[in-house]
């Protein structure tokens, strides 16, 4: 098992890795909408997701890997009211055969920002 770190997505904000790479497969923690110097990207659903997307981008080259590589995410919304707008940006970053995934509404996120996601994917 080893380690993920790129200086291109946040840091961690807590005892956790940014992704680990194991047996040929790379687990990204949930990504939040931070820049890559930790600060908040305020704004709608849209803007918040483009943000997540682009961390989950960069760690997962850090990684090997690639969007088109993701085989599976989990997204938590703060309100499933923004679903359609999530879903709009979400479905920018990637291309047939969709990656599987699960889609959960939670009471609050950190930061108290609007969305989360995590992913698994195929390591090159």
């Amino acid at each position: 098992m080893e380690a993920v770190r790129t200086d291109k997505a946040p840091q961690a904000i807590g005892p956790y890795s940014q992704a680990v790479r194991a047996r040929g497969m790379v687990f990204v923690s949930g990504q939040i909408p931070l820049r890559p110097d930790g600060t908040l990207v305020e704004g709608d659903i849209r803007t918040q997701t483009e943000q997540v997307m682009e961390n989950l981008q960069a760690i997962l080259e850090a990684a090997g890997s690639s969007l088109s590589q993701v085989v599976q995410t989990t997204c938590f919304l703060a309100d499933m009211e923004d679903f359609p707008a999530f879903n709009e940006v979400y479905a920018h970053y990637f291309q047939a055969p969709y990656p599987a995934r699960a889609t959960v509404a939670v009471k609050a996120l950190p930061k108290g920002v609007r969305v989360e996601v995590a992913c698994i994917a195929l390591a090159d």
